[in-house]
């Protein structure tokens, strides 16, 4: 049968490409890395991997079960946590995935209350867009992720945390700079730039356009919010920011103007986990502590329910 150890030599190989650098990895010596994939492609009985040439491929084979090694691998480590914490309370590492227009501006106010709580969990976290977040909790490389919904994924579990408003910025010297009770109407046919296409936010802005006939500026999409933020105050349009970027990253600064919109605009935000995760009782207990600092301390969001 093929070993856990392995398994984790073909991971290693499938994300470097490379024999010495997974080796590296993994901290073993290339030959032997290089025996033991050989070992396992002749335990399973078929090729996993392209050798030759300059660069090191797996097979369309070698991909899946290198995808599936990883979640063994994953179940494993949980596993081993699981079992530490049944003796010592919660001990280990949480890799938790969140989305760049949300994890800056959020995680600070969790994670003192989370060391707290639990002193001996460490966290590991990852950014990227939200899609990629759900293809990667889902093959294990992270045990749990926060991002704005939805998540809909059958296998995954996914609690609703709290509602999140999004405001309307503009240049100092626009014209609706200083107006009170903005309507809908007073956005029609404005310029309004978003975040690049793969974030929840650009589908959403892109929707609030269509209802408010404003006009999403396409060809100057911002790579992040604070790109977006700088192109606002040259006035290049006007744009819709989460609450708690606004309360972050521009406050008072006076570089750009925050306006009064008469529209109930938001984003929901959630926490996701795979449904076989044995940290299940954990993750739940980190949603109701998101969920009461939230309350308390952010003022700008509406807590959901759970």
């Amino acid at each position: 049968m093929p070993t856990l150890r392995q398994f984790s030599y073909l991971v290693a190989l499938e994300e470097e490409l490379h024999f010495r650098r997974a080796a590296e990895k993994v901290h073993v010596t290339q030959p032997t890395l290089s025996a033991q994939l050989q070992q396992l492609e002749k335990r399973l009985g078929a090729g996993l991997i392209e050798r030759g040439g300059t660069q090191v491929m797996l097979t369309p084979l070698g991909r899946e079960v290198a995808a599936r090694a990883r979640l063994i691998l994953s179940e494993v480590e949980e596993i081993k946590t699981l079992t530490a914490s049944s003796q010592h309370g919660f001990t280990g590492t949480i890799r938790i995935g969140v989305p760049p227009t949300l994890g800056p501006y959020l995680l600070p106010h969790i994670v003192p209350d989370l060391h707290a709580a639990y002193p001996q969990l460490k966290l590991y976290v990852r950014e990227n867009k939200p899609a990629e977040l759900q293809s990667r909790l889902l093959s294990g490389e992270y045990d749990l992720i926060v991002s704005p919904l939805p998540v809909v994924q059958a296998d995954l579990t996914v609690e609703r945390l709290f509602r999140e408003p999004l405001q309307v910025v503009a240049a100092p010297d626009h014209p609706l700079a200083g107006r009170k009770n903005i309507g809908r109407s007073d956005l029609q046919n404005e310029a309004v730039l978003a975040i690049e296409p793969g974030h929840h936010l650009h589908e959403q802005v892109s929707h609030i356009c269509d209802d408010f006939g404003a006009r999403l500026l396409r060809d100057y999409e911002g790579t992040s919010l604070d790109t977006l933020r700088l192109m606002v105050g040259m006035g290049v349009g006007i744009a819709f920011l989460p609450s708690l970027y606004v309360r972050s990253e521009i406050g008072a600064r006076g570089e750009v103007a925050v306006l009064d919109l008469n529209a109930n605009v938001y984003r929901q935000v959630g926490i996701a986990w795979r449904n076989r995760s044995v940290h299940t009782q954990l993750f739940t207990d980190i949603s109701a502590l998101i969920r009461k600092i939230a309350a308390e301390r952010l003022p700008e969001v509406s807590v959901i329910a759970d």
